[in-house]
C-alpha cells in the first residue's frame, strides 16, 4: 500500500454487495457481507456512491450467462461511480479522495486490439460487473487505468450514467456512424439511456435528429433534449422523415432495437444513407433486400465495442458542459428488486440508479 493507505490494510472488514447466486427472478440476488477487497500493486478500491443498472444485469440474472468467463457468485454492476479509497502501491496517478467513473472495459493488455486500444474485442475481455466483480456493492477494486478523473461540476449520480451507454453511443454516432455538421439522423427508441445519448451527441456534431419513441413521456423527453422532429413509434416514420428531408431521406439510421425497426430505418435512408446497427432487443434475425442494398448505394455499418480513445473523447464531451443525462428512478441495494422491475418494464427514461 501507498502512504494513505494504511488504515485500508489488514482491515478485515465485511462490506455490504448484492451478490447472484443463481439464475431467475430477483430472488437470486441476495444483500451479503463480503470480504473489502483488497488492491492489487497497479489497482485501485474506489467506495462506491452510485451505479446505473444495465440490461446486461438483468440478462445474466435471468440467465443463461452472456458473457464468457461468467461464473457465480456474482456481483453485477458495470456502471460505477465513486471515491478512491485505496491505491496499490505502484499507482501514481491516482490518490485516495480521487472522484472518478470506470471504464468496465478490460482485455488482456498484450493482443493485438488491446495495443490498438480496443480491449472490448480482445478474446480474454473482463467487463466490471459483467463476468468480474462490479459496482453493486459498497466497494470495488479495479485496475488503476480504468479510473477516470471526475470534475467537481459533475455530479457522481450523473457521472455513473456515462460508462456504457455514453460509450456505446459516441462509438455509433462519431467513430462508425461519422455524423456531422447537417446530417439528418433517425434515431429509434429515443428514450432509452443510450439515445439519450446518442440524440445530445448527434446534436452537438450540428446534425438535425428525428427521434422517434413509444409513448407520451418519452416523445417529451426527446423533444427536450432537442430533438427536431419527434414521432410516436406507430406514426409512418418513413413518410415522415421524407417530408422533413424535403423528400431527400435521412442520412444516417441509428438503430440498436432491431427486427421491430429495421425495414424502417432503411426505408428512411436516402441514397447513400448509412444505418449504424448497435443493438438487437426486438430480435435478431432480419431480411434484406441485396437489389435495394446496391441500387441505393446504403452502407450497413455494425458499431460494437467501443475504445479507449472513444472513452475518453466522450467524457471530454460531456464535461465540456451542455449535456446530461437522464434518470427514472434512485434506490438503495436492498430495493433492487423494485430497480429491476422499472428497467424490466421498458418505462424508464434514461437510467435506472442504484446507491450503496
Amino acid at each position: 500500500m501507498r502512504d494513505g493507505n494504511e488504515a485500508w490494510s489488514g482491515r478485515e472488514v465485511r462490506v455490504k454487495a448484492l451478490v447472484q447466486t443463481g439464475f431467475g427472478g430477483p430472488e437470486v440476488v441476495m444483500l451479503r457481507d463480503v470480504p473489502d477487497p483488497e488492491p492489487g500493486p497497479l489497482d485501485v478500491v474506489v467506495r462506491v456512491r452510485a451505479c446505473a443498472l444495465n440490461r446486461l444485469d438483468i440478462l445474466q440474472r435471468r440467465g443463461p450467462a452472456i458473457l464468457p468467463g461468467f461464473a457465480l457468485p456474482h456481483i453485477a454492476g458495470m456502471d460505477v461511480a465513486g471515491e478512491v479509497a485505496a491505491t496499490g502501491d505502484g499507482v501514481r496517478s491516482l490518490a485516495t479522495g480521487d472522484r472518478v467513473v470506470l471504464d468496465p472495459t478490460l482485455g488482456c493488455g498484450t493482443c493485438a486490439d488491446c495495443a490498438a486500444g480496443v480491449p472490448g474485442h480482445c478474446g480474454a475481455l473482463r467487463v466490471v460487473g459483467g463476468n468480474v466483480a462490479g459496482g453493486f456493492a459498497e466497494y470495488v477494486a479495479v485496475p488503476h487505468h480504468l479510473a477516470h478523473r471526475v470534475p467537481e461540476h459533475v455530479g457522481l449520480d450523473d457521472a455513473a450514467a456515462l460508462p456504457t451507454a455514453w460509450s456505446t453511443a459516441w462509438h455509433a454516432t462519431r467513430t462508425v456512424g461519422e455524423v456531422g455538421r447537417d446530417d439528418v439522423v433517425l434515431l429509434q427508441a429515443a428514450a432509452s439511456a443510450v439515445s439519450v445519448a446518442a440524440l445530445q451527441l448527434a446534436r452537438h456534431a450540428g446534425a438535425r435528429v428525428v427521434a422517434v419513441a413509444g409513448s407520451d413521456a418519452k416523445m417529451a423527453a426527446a423533444h427536450d433534449l432537442g430533438a427536431d422532429l419527434v414521432l410516436r413509434n406507430d406514426d409512418d416514420v418513413v413518410a415522415a422523415v421524407r417530408r422533413f428531408t424535403g423528400g431527400r431521406g435521412a442520412d444516417v439510421a441509428l438503430d440498436h432495437v432491431g427486427a421491430a425497426t429495421w425495414h424502417t430505418s432503411m426505408d428512411a435512408l436516402r441514397t447513400g444513407g448509412r444505418l449504424v446497427t448497435f443493438g438487437n432487443t426486438s430480435g435478431d434475425e432480419v431480411t434484406i433486400s441485396l437489389a435495394g442494398l446496391y441500387h441505393r448505394g446504403l452502407r450497413l455499418l455494425g458499431s460494437g465495442a467501443y475504445s479507449e480513445r472513444d472513452f475518453a473523447a466522450m467524457l471530454e464531451t460531456y464535461y465540456g458542459g451542455g449535456m446530461r443525462v437522464l434518470r427514472t428512478g434512485e434506490y438503495g441495494l436492498d430495493e433492487m428488486p423494485a430497480a429491476s422491475a422499472l428497467v424490466e418494464s421498458r418505462e424508464t427514461v434514461g437510467k435506472v440508479l442504484v446507491r450503496p
